[in-house]
């Protein structure tokens, strides 16, 4: 029983340093895709007076800010915000009805 406990097992020339996968090819596009989608139902929002478009143009920018990484500019993603943001309070500022459905 000592004689197991005295021996070394391990080889040295085995250990390999740990190296994190490389992402360059693993990245996820949600958060430009998303940014994309508010802003060009933001613009629906915007011109056309749709409401609807302007709901669906905030549900995009929180979602595209949910996926975001720290890395990312957070200008762009905040000028989305802010244009569905807008897009809501103006298509409400000039029809204060309740929305109806888009059917």
């Amino acid at each position: 029983m000592s004689s197991s406990l005295t021996t070394d097992v391990r080889r040295p020339n085995k250990i390999q340093r740990y190296k994190p996968p490389e992402t360059s090819g693993l990245e996820d596009p949600t958060s430009d895709y998303m940014n994309l989608l508010g802003m060009i139902f933001s613009m629906c929002g915007l011109m056309l007076k749709m409401k609807w478009c302007a709901w669906i143009a905030v549900y995009c920018s929180f979602i595209s800010y949910a996926n975001s990484r720290s890395s990312e500019d957070t200008k762009q993603m905040l000028s989305s915000f802010m244009l569905s943001i807008s897009a809501v309070v103006m298509s409400y500022l000039q029809n204060p009805q309740p929305m109806t459905p888009p059917w």
